[in-house]
């Protein structure tokens, strides 16, 4: 008999202070040198260098020999690298000791539609309360030339003037066949070769790959893979891809979701589950009167023709493959693999700005210096940009063991992710564990292996914000919802276009109006006789509606949101990454 998520009736409880299966999954499912690297039949000196090293990660993990366990739900990236612990029993926090908030996708002079030095964009960061920032100026002809090269010594001045905030280096990559993505490496004596190397030889723009073709799809998953190979080899110590503002186009089909997040699951970690330009949604007469995320276009002839009207548009701020429950998102977290979402700005030119960019600036100059002048004092306030400045909004928290480079970049791996809009609320921290238990349980982004029927507890804490945010209020939390889902057995989607994960759905809601300080939220998950996941969602309540799939999935999601009147500030969300439980007999 299958039992599901429900099956048994759960109980919550509150407290305050302050105020996937036994499915074999193929080794020719996986790319070829993951598959060589499981089969047990090759011996270790018949491999390739990367072939050897994932061997390694996987022997460390108990998995060689056995394609069926890396198939299997919910093993992360963490696991797969012998870090993950799939035990029968919760285990603590994974060494997370900070949250540290940041921001993935902000452009600067070296861009040709931005205009704001690096240290601009550092400096007003760091002061809006970023821990971690990357800087992702636009691929291209001029910026493969020239950029990649001029944009360092900026970026280390800025890493030296302010030392508690680390700074990255990236790019936005024009991926062959779909949209943007940031991709980024650890800091190093090579960032700056292998992010040239890797614009020149597999950057959509610079080398003519836009089209939606196969050819030109395996030119992006060709990419991916020669990021893994770098670290591998040992030139650089990582790198990390997340694809941007997913939905806006409709040319992220996704089965190249699926590609890129199978061709390295080192390196392709998730996507923007909130895109950037939020200011943009602001009404006119005091904002862009536009759509938040610009995303205010329609299908075109390279777009994914099974996606609706409706995907073209960000729902309460937030990306149409996130914000749907059952939707694209967790149609991925059902097959058990791992993919983050975040919220970051995207500065471009940012809402509220008095500064422009110097006489002379054009095109031509641009493309013969590489970059734009220092922005100067332009004597009246920008009201009709559609960006705010990186921290001012959005934040992407991200745990991590240390403050340094490779602890966030672990973090983001290992999907210890939440994101908010606003400020709406202080801290997120959620943890499932056994029943009963009083050990710290598994925290976001891990896969808890249960013995069949256990019960287990969800358990949310949350810090109510008590300070106001950057539009001079303080934000308070309404509602949060609880969304589960079930786990495909096959641990594979058959259909690897489809976008829908009909298992899943909101579960429970928790009115929070009111609450202050610290509280908890301990909540009775069904026994484990099915794999499932849970993730959560928060929101100030000011805007809602049925969900795109319907009451019965999401009796009240965020809202669509209106080209031309969708102000940020008063629909407010925050989004956790998953938590998977896998029960064994």
């Amino acid at each position: 008999m299958c039992h599901t998520p429900g099956h048994d009736e759960p109980h919550d409880h509150h407290h305050g202070h302050g105020g996937h299966h036994g499915h074999s999954h193929g080794a020719d499912e996986f790319d070829p040198d993951t598959a060589a690297a499981l089969d047990a039949s090759i011996a270790d000196g018949e491999l390739s260098p990367t072939q050897l090293s994932r061997r390694s990660l996987f022997r460390s993990a108990g998995i060689v020999g056995g394609a069926t366990a890396l198939g299997m739900a919910g093993v992360t990236p963490a696991m797969a690298e012998g870090r993950g612990r799939p035990a029968a029993t919760p285990v603590g926090n994974d060494g997370i000791k900070h949250w540290l908030a940041g921001d993935h996708h902000i452009h600067t002079q070296f861009s040709s539609d931005a205009m704001y030095r690096v240290i601009d964009q550092v400096q007003h960061g760091a002061a809006y309360g970023l821990d971690w920032m990357v800087i992702t100026d636009h691929g291209g002809a001029t910026h493969s030339r020239i950029g990649v090269e001029l944009v360092n010594p900026d970026i280390r001045a800025a890493r030296e003037l302010l030392p508690d905030t680390l700074v990255f280096q990236g790019l936005e990559w024009n991926i062959p066949a779909a949209e943007h993505g940031t991709v980024f490496v650890a800091p190093g004596p090579n960032e700056v070769s292998v992010l040239k190397q890797f614009e020149t030889d597999y950057d959509g723009g610079v080398n003519g790959w836009g089209a939606s073709t196969p050819a030109n799809e395996a030119q992006a998953v060709a990419g991916i893979t020669w990021l893994g190979a770098q670290v591998d080899g040992r030139r650089i110590d990582d790198a990390l891809f997340l694809a941007n503002h997913p939905a806006r186009q409709g040319i992220d089909s996704p089965h190249e979701i699926r590609a890129w997040r199978d061709a390295d699951p080192r390196v392709a970690v998730g996507f923007e589950g909130a895109p950037g330009h939020q200011a943009a949604g602001l009404p006119a007469g005091i904002g862009a009167g536009s759509a938040r995320g610009f995303y205010a276009g329609g299908p075109n002839a390279n777009s994914f023709p099974g996606y609706p009207l409706e995907s073209y548009r960000t729902w309460g701020g937030f990306d149409w493959m996130t914000a749907t429950v059952g939707g694209l998102w967790d149609s991925l977290l059902a097959e058990g693999k791992p993919w983050s979402i975040s919220a970051n700005s995207d500065s471009h030119v940012n809402w509220g700005d008095t500064s422009r960019r110097p006489d002379g600036s054009s095109s031509e100059q641009f493309n013969r210096d590489g970059r734009y002048g220092a922005p100067v004092h332009g004597g009246t306030v920008n009201l009709t940009a559609g960006d705010f400045w990186p921290g001012f909004y959005s934040r992407t928290h991200v745990g991590a063991a240390a403050r340094d480079y490779l602890s966030v970049m672990k973090g983001l791996r290992d999907g210890r992710v939440w994101v908010d809009h606003g400020r709406l609320v202080k801290n997120v921290d959620v943890t499932v564990r056994m029943h009963g238990s009083r050990e710290p349980g598994v925290p976001l982004g891990s896969t808890l292996q249960v013995r069949y029927g256990a019960r287990l507890d969800l358990v949310i804490r949350i810090t109510a914000q008590d300070q106001p945010n950057w539009a001079q209020f303080v934000p308070q939390l309404n509602r949060v919802d609880l969304i589960q889902g079930m786990v495909d057995p096959t641990g594979a989607a058959a259909d690897r276009d489809t976008f829908a994960a009909p298992d899943t759905k909101v579960v429970e809601q928790w009115d929070t109006s009111g609450r202050t300080g610290t509280f908890e939220i301990v909540h009775r998950l069904p026994a484990a006789y099915d794999p499932f996941y849970v993730r959560l969602r928060g929101t100030d309540g000011n805007r809602s509606q049925p969900g795109y799939l319907g009451t019965s999935i999401d009796p009240e999601g965020p809202a669509l949101d209106v080209v031309g009147d969708a102000d940020p500030w008063v629909d407010l969300w925050f989004y956790t990454n998953p938590i998977w439980v896998v029960p064994t007999r």
